[in-house]
């Protein structure tokens, strides 16, 4: 059976735990990082169930903990030990995973209370490749923390024709100005980013 490194459900929401479950289910996981907020729904139900199934426990990573990944490594962004009440976005995990020269940015749904909590962290925030937190809204994404991030590339994962609107326009334009290339999975699919250490390589053309 094949063994998984790290799983990360972000936080509870369906969209971000769907499936994972399953995948728990099928491989073994040395280590299963979730939040300390729960949702009260059957996907987030059923992936705790499945997770005490196989005997398996949860880790809640604490912020500024770094994790091997073969020769890559990760860093741990998110307030972990921060209540953020009712608005489980923000307790997203977010990591900068980093390998050789280039890095990477996933902050999940975070939002932007946040946002400033990681900017205030002192941590780095910096990333090439920056996927948009909570699918492009404008809820997120604060022009303060795209300035920190300062990435060349950007990838907004989002359905099309969703009925939020995402990515939203205001974030689009902010990213626009910073002469940052998209990659959104609404136009164009599945999109799959490769490190060698020095240059990150994308499946397809930038959005325009």
């Amino acid at each position: 059976m094949q063994t998984l490194d790290y799983a990360i459900g972000t936080h509870p929401d369906a969209d971000h735990i769907g499936g994972l479950d399953v995948v728990l289910y099928k491989l073994d996981c040395d280590t299963i990082f979730l939040p300390s907020c729960q949702n009260d729904t059957k996907t987030y139900a059923e992936l705790i169930q499945t997770i005490g199934q196989r005997n398996q426990k949860v880790t809640v990573p604490k912020q500024g903990e770094t994790y091997s990944l073969g020769e890559a490594q990760f860093q741990i962004l998110t307030d972990t030990q921060k209540d953020y009440g009712s608005n489980t976005n923000d307790f997203s995990i977010a990591i900068r995973l980093t390998f050789g020269e280039t890095s990477f940015l996933l902050t999940g749904d975070a939002e932007e209370e946040a946002e400033e909590d990681m900017l205030a962290s002192g941590l780095d925030l910096s990333a090439d490749v920056y996927k948009a937190a909570h699918h492009g809204a404008d809820t997120a994404n604060t022009r303060a923390f795209l300035q920190a991030v300062n990435p060349t590339y950007c990838v907004i994962s989002c359905g099309e024709g969703n009925s939020y609107g995402h990515p939203r326009a205001g974030f689009l334009n902010q990213v626009r100005e910073m002469g940052v290339l998209v990659f959104r999975t609404d136009e164009q699919g599945t999109i799959v980013a490769v490190s060698d250490g020095k240059t990150v390589r994308f499946n397809c053309s930038p959005s325009t």
